[in-house]
């Protein structure tokens, strides 16, 4: 009796084959008690080949949202594949930092013992408001003022590392907060800034459409926070950069 209850017992949605992806990676999320808010990275608990089928039920899904939307994609050309391409952005582009793990970063040790301030940018930055999933870009400048045990990275992985961070939904202030964590996290600084300037097109395509307001906010750590002359020299050297 117990080996027949148990013969006819429903799989675990991690062990069934005919669960959508979506659940099963979901399922592990919530078993290893991991948040997976918009602005998170949960590539970990994606499987290499499930990337491609939670491509295809995203499509499927799209595809829905498009009829209830009463759009033809059968005899309009332009919309045939549009819930693929809708499909394949969200993963693979403008999302991809929720997706894929941390690009590879090449930390090289101060021996020279630099302690002067550093400035990187302006770095483009796109992403995406979760409140809408409209558009946000701009442009991001980072301050590093290090001490003899900082690692530093090399110029272009700080592009990559924006690039990772910036690729999910999220609002610019969380964004902004997030990638200074990890440039502190990775470089052990004596003090870090983060200034982010940025279009919202959640104001300009939609609700007021004001095309010309930006969004500016900054975070700032350790020396930067603490030395008011520090902190004025680069705003400061910001503006002369700026058009």
């Amino acid at each position: 009796m117990d080996d027949n209850k148990t013969a006819g017992s429903p799989l675990p949605a991690e062990a069934d084959p005919g669960t959508a992806v979506s659940r099963r990676i979901r399922e592990r999320i919530r078993k290893a008690r991991e948040r997976f808010h918009a602005n998170d990275n949960i590539a970990k608990f994606i499987q290499p080949e499930e990337l491609p089928q939670l491509l295809k039920e995203v499509e499927v899904r799209m595809q829905g949202v498009l009829e209830s939307l009463v759009i033809d994609t059968e005899s309009d050309h332009n919309t045939r594949n549009t819930a693929r391409r809708i499909a394949k952005m969200y993963l693979t582009e403008i999302f991809r930092g929720r997706y894929t793990a941390m690009p590879a970063v090449t930390e090289f040790p101060n021996f020279e013992r630099l302690n002067e301030l550093m400035i990187v940018g302006p770095i483009t930055v796109r992403s995406a408001c979760s409140h809408h999933l409209c558009p946000i870009i701009g442009k991001v400048w980072i301050g590093v003022m290090p001490n003899e045990h900082s690692n530093l990275i090399g110029l272009s992985k700080y592009t990559r590392l924006c690039d990772w961070v910036m690729s999910r939904p999220q609002i610019q202030e969380e964004a902004v907060a997030r990638l200074a964590d990890l440039l502190q996290e990775r470089m052990q600084p004596d003090g870090l800034a983060v200034v982010m300037e940025a279009d919202h097109f959640c104001m300009q395509w939609r609700g007021v459409k004001d095309a010309d307001s930006k969004m500016i906010n900054s975070v700032m750590r350790g020396s930067f926070l603490k030395d008011a002359n520090l902190r004025r020299e680069f705003l400061a050297l910001l503006q002369k950069k700026s058009p």
